[in-house]
Formats: structure tokens, sequence, C-alpha cells
């Protein structure tokens, strides 16, 4: 699948915390057909975002590249 331009990330393991390389991105809850509706969040100048839909934290690292998550589980790289 070719790479998406926005970042997409799940919590599918249902971790506290998922770290990840962009500040923008979209959040899709749990891996389809569980998913919530796809939201984009936006981080801004802040470190740490909370999905309002499934209540995920999400907290930026600029170690990680943007379309990486920490766990690497997290990172939506193809929709099922």
């Amino acid at each position: 699948m070719a790479d998406r331009i926005v970042p997409h990330f799940h919590n599918e393991p249902g971790v506290p915390v998922i770290e990840i390389g962009a500040n923008e991105f979209m959040c899709v809850g749990a891996l389809p057909p569980l998913d919530h509706p796809h939201v984009f969040l936006d981080m801004g100048d802040d470190a740490e975002i909370i999905c309002p839909y499934c209540s995920t934290l999400f907290r930026h690292d600029p170690a990680l590249d943007p379309h990486q998550a920490r766990p690497p589980a997290c990172a939506l790289t193809e929709l099922a």
C-alpha cells in the first residue's frame, strides 16, 4: 500500500500511551472493522493529545519517523 500523507495510528493493543513521530495524525481507535470514526488530531505546540473517541494518550517523540509508533504495532500501515 502506498504511504499515507497523514499518518494513521490505532490502539488495538489497549496500551495507555502511544508515542508517535507525528504531531498531526489520524486516530482510528481499534483495527477495522471495530474502528471508531477516523479523527484528525493536531498537537500544535503541545507534546501530547488525548483522542476524544477512545481516550488514548498520544505523545510526540521527535526521534521517531512520522509514521512510526512505540509500540510499533500501533502504526496503521494498511487497512484490514
